[in-house]
This record gives C-alpha cells, structure tokens and sequence, in this order.
C-alpha cells in the first residue's frame, strides 16, 4: 500500500491542493484564476487516483480499461510478475 501513497503524481496533487487551501487562508478575493486552479487541483487528483487503481488491478491479474497507459505492455509485465509469485 505504501508504493501507491507515496506515488508522485498522489504527492504532487495533495501538496498542490495545500497551496490553494493556503490560498483561501489568505484575505485575496476568488477569481477565475482560483477556480481554474481548483478544477486543476481536481483532475489532477482524479487522474492521480485512477492511475493507482489501474496499477493496483493490473497486478492483481484484473483487466483494466484500453485508454488505460499501462494497457499498453505495462498491464502483461504486472501480470508475470503476480504469476511468479
């Protein structure tokens, strides 16, 4: 479980998340620039989720979706690795 907590593109949007909430902390007005920055913050962690769950699938021997990047090669080399084990 620790492989997939401490995966970059999890850290990288909690941290981007703690930038804005440190924004809002601060007396500035909301703008668009802020709402652009929250529906950033929000696909990034979505996109950050589902790569965990992918990954966690793929080695569990589940089929993952075709628009998925680790459907490409990365999903059979997870798949041995599960069978050696």
């Amino acid at each position: 479980m620790r492989k997939y907590i401490f995966g970059t593109g999890l850290l990288s949007a909690i941290t981007s998340g703690l930038t804005l909430l440190r924004s809002l902390r601060s007396n500035e007005p909301f703008t668009w620039r802020t709402a652009l920055g929250w529906l950033s913050w929000g696909i990034t962690l979505a996109l950050a989720i589902g790569a965990v769950v992918d990954t966690r699938r793929s080695s569990r021997g589940k089929l993952i979706a075709g628009d998925s990047p680790l459907s490409k090669g990365e999903q059979k080399r997870l798949l041995k690795d599960r069978v050696k084990r």
